[in-house]
């Protein structure tokens, strides 16, 4: 599936409000990591950094939030691993250490090549498992961008914190798109990429996000054409503590959904395993 790059979203008061780099310069990776540096084009090199579990495990591919970095991610990383998942995050241009400036355009193209090359490399490096493509907030348009690019070749989306609508999104940050002559087709246009991917789907959003609300993991939700969709509500949680209002059930949520993708589970596996880890999050699925 192919539609048009938000070229219009490149305009400064709207990258302004999209996009908080922030450059780190090259931090050394945690144990049990690596670094691994792709050219996505003559003017930028984006940083991206694996943490392995095993060759054979699934590999996560993680697009954070529009105040995030690589690095921020390296206590979570090992809490992916610990659950024999191999998680590898990239960056955004003018992030951490990659270079170049972040645009609206460019971060959708740059997702595309970033895909295709770490593909690449995971299969020369003999990585095995499944890919499933993961996106927080911002990065959510990027993984649904992907997934319904490549639904062919991936085994799954993970949506933590997303969007449905660019325009309904800008406009709680201080921006009025319409105003400014936009349509949804000239933004991401997350909601209509949704409805053409048909891979199982979580997604995940916290009951008390003031900065993306809940009605739009609800959105997605409905809007998607997968057959197993599950939207995960944390409770109490905001934008940003997802993972610590979640605690261990945030990642054994993910774990336990790669498990039913991939049929890694028996049913007296799951079984033993809810009796194992107790209360869960609350759950809407179809």
């Amino acid at each position: 599936m192919t539609m048009p790059l938000p070229e219009k979203l490149d305009r400064p008061e709207i990258l302004q409000l999209l996009f908080y780099p922030r450059r780190t310069g090259r931090t050394a990776p945690p144990d049990g990591a690596r670094d691994i540096d792709i050219r996505v084009d003559d003017q930028a090199v984006i940083g991206c950094r694996l943490f392995t579990a095993d060759p054979a495990a699934p590999v996560i591919l993680f697009f954070h939030g529009n105040g995030e970095t690589v690095p921020d991610y390296d206590d979570i990383g090992p809490r992916y691993t610990a659950l024999n998942l191999n998680f590898l995050i990239v960056d955004y241009r003018g992030y951490g250490w990659s270079s170049g400036t972040p645009l609206a355009s460019t971060i959708i193209t740059d997702g595309h090549v970033l895909y295709k090359e770490l593909r690449q490399w995971l299969t020369a490096g003999g990585f095995s498992g499944p890919l499933f493509i993961m996106g927080r907030s911002l990065g959510s348009a990027n993984a649904i961008d992907l997934a319904a690019a490549y639904q062919e070749e991936v085994g799954g989306l993970i949506i933590e914190s997303g969007f449905a609508g660019t325009i309904a999104l800008a406009r709680t940050l201080g921006v009025d798109l319409e105003r400014l002559g936009l349509t949804e087709e000239d933004c991401f246009n997350n909601l209509a990429k949704i409805k053409a991917t048909t891979l199982p789907t979580l997604l995940m959003h916290g009951q008390r996000d003031a900065l993306i609300p809940l009605r739009h993991a609800e959105e997605l939700h409905s809007a998607s054409s997968a057959r197993a969709k599950e939207l995960q509500v944390i409770p109490g949680a905001d934008h940003n503590t997802m993972i610590m209002m979640g605690g261990s059930l945030y990642f054994e949520t993910i774990r336990r959904f790669i498990d039913k993708v991939t049929g890694a589970n028996t049913w007296r596996q799951n079984r033993k395993q809810r009796q194992k880890s107790g209360p869960h999050l609350n759950t809407e699925q179809t």
